[in-house]
């Protein structure tokens, strides 16, 4: 059999192990709270606090969409026609050409060209974000995020475009192969490198300081079976009044991340409601499946890349050759641009069901609905989250519950639980 027949077995293959590992791992069984009570919960928020976060995303609404918009339409100039291979071709030349400075710098200039045409709506997102008060760290301190997460991903970049074509120059016939490994590998290595090493180039972790409320949930953490490897805390209002909490890692980097703003605006019951939510990922392995299917996602994505960069039509766009030139890169951006588009609804609807099983653990693990809801209106006060979004834009790109359906979820827990 040809490589190519190879390959479209292997993308059939983990075609199928990405479909049963969703349907298995994803709780599909725990649907939406009633739409009755979903409005029931909407009426009892101040009208006042509807408006103005309904006004806050009506303001941001423009610049995310024209951001996507700009970007897909960037992606597809670059991949589609010659352009984005003379400019792979234009950022090695001052290298001699070289295949590797055509791969690393060519590939790098490529992504920072679509980064810089959308700079501008990044910019409008954040003059909203400081209008309505919750942006903190001034465009200074934008600034300087946004230049060390370019930093970031050129570093991560850099290493992932020459470990690729490196192998693609090593193994011309059955690169995909190795490339679908090296993929999966790549995305199992951030999960356990990015809470380590990149989470403190943006922010500054401290452990809970000793006192009820740490005491409180470590051994809740403890009474939930949960190896957690710590409670930390993170300087984010140094840029945001926003509240929020997480769990990252997995094995020994996994923590429960605590914002120092949550600490500032929560009660001690409402933190206590938002780190059971999080035990609730560590609980179900949350991380480890959204590893999995990535590294899936990924080797699928790497494979199918090099049966569609194979089609004639596509490389006479391009004004290339072959897919595992240098200067294809572009068409490869192109090809994962209008993907990931494309997949967006699949990947917010499964994101969903998994928050909405952390927030039936939380209430479980809590026993007290009254403070997961009190949560959620803060959360939605603060955060100035629309409580009940567009539908259209809640199914397209919606990673969490809406606030009415959590408000709605407690009701209902509290109703069977007799309180």
């Amino acid at each position: 059999m040809s490589p190519r027949g190879w390959a479209v077995l292997t993308l059939a293959g983990l075609t199928v192990a990405l479909v049963v590992a969703a349907v298995v791992l994803i709780p599909w069984q725990r649907p939406p709270a009633p739409r009755a009570d979903q409005l029931a919960a909407l009426g009892d928020l101040p009208a006042e606090q509807v408006a103005r976060s309904r006004e806050f995303r009506s303001a941001l609404r423009p610049a995310g969409w024209a951001a996507i918009a700009i970007g897909l339409l960037v992606a597809l100039a670059l991949g589609l026609t010659p352009l984005g291979g003379r400019l792979v071709e234009l950022a090695g030349r001052p290298f001699g050409g070289h295949w590797a400075a055509q791969a690393v710098v060519g590939g790098l200039a490529v992504v920072l060209v679509a980064d810089l045409v959308t700079l501008p709506f990044a910019a409008w997102r954040q003059s909203v974000l400081t209008r309505y008060g919750l942006s903190t760290n001034g465009w200074s301190g934008w600034t300087v995020d946004l230049l060390k997460s370019y930093a970031v991903s050129a570093v991560i970049g850099a290493v992932a475009l020459l470990g690729f074509y490196t192998v693609i120059r090593l193994s011309p016939r059955w690169w995909w192969a190795f490339g679908a490994a090296g993929a999966a590998t790549l995305v199992v290595l951030l999960s356990f490198v990015l809470p380590v090493l990149v989470e403190p180039v943006f922010n500054r972790f401290t452990p809970m300081e000793q006192g009820p409320l740490r005491t409180q949930l470590v051994e809740m953490a403890a009474r939930d079976g949960v190896p957690v490897r710590d409670v930390l805390v993170a300087d984010a209002s140094r840029r945001t009044r926003a509240v929020n909490a997480y769990v990252s890692g997995l094995g020994p980097t996994r923590r429960v991340v605590v914002y120092d703003t949550l600490l500032r605006e929560a009660t001690p019951a409402e933190v206590t409601a938002v780190v059971a939510h999080e035990l609730g990922h560590a609980k179900d392995r949350d991380v480890a499946v959204g590893t999995l299917t990535g590294a899936l996602g990924a080797a699928a994505a790497v494979v199918a890349l090099y049966l569609l960069g194979s089609s004639g039509p596509l490389l006479r766009l391009a004004g290339v050759d072959s897919v595992a030139q240098p200067r294809a890169f572009p068409l490869l951006v192109a090809l994962v641009t209008v993907a990931g588009l494309v997949s967006a609804p699949a990947q917010a609807l499964m994101s969903r069901r998994v928050e909405a099983r952390a927030d039936a653990h939380a209430l479980a693990l809590t026993g007290d609905p009254a403070a997961f809801e009190a949560m959620q209106r803060r959360l939605a006060g603060i955060n100035l989250a629309d409580p009940d979004p567009p539908r259209w834009e809640y199914l397209y790109s919606a990673t969490h519950p809406s606030t009415v359906e959590r408000m709605a979820a407690a009701r209902a827990h509290a109703r069977e639980a007799g309180r």
